[in-house]
């Protein structure tokens, strides 16, 4: 696999503080799943196998649309294992995180650094990339639909690129990207959910310089030259939100 991550900013909200007992508690978009298998708390116990830690109350108010394909879930896992880092002094190095990150899923090593990387392997294999989309508005809309991880996997197949992620992205103004850069989930995903295919119709219609879903999906992500009002657009979607990138 070879896919390029790139931090936006669309948080979640975690707290950990000291307590008497080990807590976990969330608010906000519904998690599935029980308490007890969320990444959050599988984080503090990969930590606490190693090193001696104390209760800590967590609580994470979910805003980042769950099973969307945007990280939400491994960048809370990520940045547990960062706060835990320095609460308890434990003086990790950069890469000792990403090692524990990486034992917790395929895209959590990439959350450890804030920088855009490229990803390859399972993802967990992290390079450098130098470009930037500073200055850019970026839509995102998530659909009324959910796509598993293993239906998005089970619908394609390898093949070989005239061009490698990384050197379409660094090489190539991102109005070329559209006929460059193609996002593989996306052929068996349209035919079986054609309104997350629409939704990337409607962000070129809109103007966008480029657009794809993100990941596995079902979220779709365009990106423009200006700012523009679309609340109107993705109104029936289940959430959309717009940022300006500003590294």
């Amino acid at each position: 696999m070879e896919t390029c991550f790139y931090p936006v900013p669309w948080t979640d909200v975690l707290e950990i503080i000291l307590s008497d007992a080990f807590t976990f508690t969330s608010t906000g978009d519904v998690i599935a799943g029980p308490g007890e298998e969320n990444l959050c708390v599988k984080a503090y116990l990969s930590l606490k196998q190693d090193f001696h830690l104390a209760p800590v109350k967590i609580h994470l108010h979910k805003i980042i649309p769950s099973r969307a394909g945007l990280g939400g879930g491994s960048s809370d896992a990520a940045y547990t294992l960062r706060l835990l880092n320095e609460i308890f002094g434990l003086k990790l190095s950069l890469s000792r995180l990403m090692e524990y990150a990486a034992r917790l899923g395929s895209d959590c090593a990439f959350f450890i650094q804030d920088k855009s990387r490229v990803g390859t392997s399972r993802g967990e294999v992290l390079n450098d990339v130098q470009f930037s989309l500073k200055g850019k508005f970026l839509i995102v809309v998530t659909p009324n639909v959910y796509v598993s991880t293993a239906e998005a996997f089970a619908g394609i197949a390898p093949r070989p690129r005239q061009f490698s992620v990384a050197e379409i992205i660094t090489q190539f103004p991102i109005g070329d990207w559209k006929d460059l850069l193609k996002n593989d989930f996306e052929d068996s995903i349209f035919t079986k959910y054609p309104a997350i295919k629409s939704i990337k119709e409607k962000l070129y219609s809109l103007g966008a310089l480029y657009s794809s879903m993100s990941g596995s999906g079902s979220a779709v992500f365009g990106i423009f030259d200006s700012k523009l009002d679309a609340s109107h657009e993705f109104r029936d979607s289940r959430y959309w939100s717009d940022f300006l990138i500003e590294y």
